[in-house]
């Protein structure tokens, strides 16, 4: 692969996936360092950015898997899984145990987070779908084996800003009273960049 290949795809990957540093670090703070938790952050994402990079190669190929109107409609997605973990949190305020753990809380499980990265990235086919289709096989090989680097650094930065002491004990306080905001957020941004309902 070219250099120039490289970085483009490189840069194409931050440039796409800048607002997944947020959403990964408030999963990570979820998880209180504890192994099985982070590798099933871990796990979400490569398979929530896997399903859009497969979305992605159909696309490429001619197929319109993934009609672009209905794109923005991906955006309720993570708008009423952070509406069922805001209504979660209120419903367990009282119950909630004082020690509990973040983990015990209900940490998000692999499948949630795949399906926020999936729907998160839904605008990121746009982008990947003519640049797959310029490049040929050889060089959408290329920039997938680019992408999927690319999950590990942002796995990698998302676990560090999130095991700093500060943001750590920020995070376990509040990580689940941010992720459901997040959650709105992203659907929220999503359903309007995406001019769904005539947004």
């Amino acid at each position: 692969m070219e250099l120039g290949l490289l970085g483009q795809a490189a840069g194409m990957f931050a440039v796409t996936n800048i607002d997944d540093m947020l959403v990964l670090a408030v999963f990570f703070g979820q998880t209180a360092g504890h192994r099985p938790a982070v590798l099933k952050v871990v796990a979400g994402q490569y398979l929530g950015f896997g399903a859009t990079l497969a979305v992605s190669v159909v696309g490429a190929f001619g197929a319109d898997l993934l009609p672009e109107a209905a794109i923005g409609y991906l955006g309720l997605i993570p708008l009423l899984l952070g509406v069922r973990a805001a209504w979660t949190v209120r419903h367990d305020r009282s119950t909630r145990d004082a020690d509990a753990t973040p983990i015990s809380r209900g940490g998000a499980g692999v499948v949630q987070i795949a399906i926020v990265t999936f729907a998160n990235g839904g605008d990121n086919i746009g982008v990947y779908v003519p640049v797959f289709a310029l490049v040929g096989v050889g060089g959408m090989t290329g920039y997938i084996a680019v992408f999927l680097v690319g999950v590990a650094v942002w796995c990698a930065i998302g676990w560090f800003l999130a095991s700093r002491p500060l943001v750590a004990k920020s995070l376990a306080r509040s990580s689940h009273l941010v992720l459901p905001l997040v959650l709105i957020g992203i659907g929220t941004v999503i359903l309007v960049k995406g001019h769904a309902f005539g947004l």
